[in-house]
């Protein structure tokens, strides 16, 4: 609505049947598409944007994998030595996340036998390979900077392209996906970033 790419006559057209049930009466579809314009005007007011500033560097790393595992007793004291298999120094990644049930575990390819030697006797769930990380730096306002992160996933969905996992620090942003959508989620990161 706030781009003005919406049809109020197609919407009010959809929407004319479920009013009417509510309503109990017959509606004129013009009366609808006044109440959409009316509506439109709250709602610009109501959600006026916070001007953010996407300016960013684009980081891509490949040969990344996903180890998922059920967590366990046992699995908590595996994975503080994962972070000595990793040479950072070296351009090494891990990252850690804990579910409610499960714990994924993000790693460069060359550490996965290592990292599933150190979780032997664990229950793992599933393994994804062929994985990309692209990592956005932004600004430090970007907490505080409602629909920062919308915007960046809504870009890729309008390309179809699936994110495994994502993973938030300040300032950075970093998704996790197929290896095969690597640039085309690049080149629309791009656009929305003003390159």
């Amino acid at each position: 609505m706030s781009n003005k790419i919406l049809s109020y006559g197609s919407l009010a057209r959809k929407l004319k049947p479920d009013i009417e049930e509510e309503l109990g009466k017959e509606v004129k579809e013009h009366a609808i598409v006044m109440a959409l314009r009316r509506y439109e005007e709250k709602l610009k007011e109501k959600h006026k944007t916070v001007p953010f500033d996407y300016s960013s560097e684009i980081v891509l790393k490949t040969d990344i994998c996903d180890i998922l595992v059920l967590k366990s007793p046992t699995l908590f004291s595996k994975l503080k030595k994962l972070y000595d298999l990793v040479n950072f120094d070296s351009g090494g990644f891990i990252n850690i996340v804990h579910g409610r049930t499960e714990v994924s575990i993000l790693t460069n390819e060359k550490y996965r036998e290592k990292t599933l030697e150190l979780l032997e006797n664990e229950k793992v769930q599933n393994i994804e390979k062929n994985l990309v990380s692209l990592t956005m730096s932004f600004a430090d306002n970007y907490f505080y900077a409602p629909g920062v992160v919308f915007n960046v996933l809504r870009c890729l969905a309008w390309e179809n392209i699936n994110i495994f996992e994502i993973v938030s620090t300040n300032p950075e942003l970093t998704l996790i996906l197929a290896k095969k959508d690597a640039m085309n989620a690049y080149k629309s990161l791009e656009k929305l970033l003003g390159f």
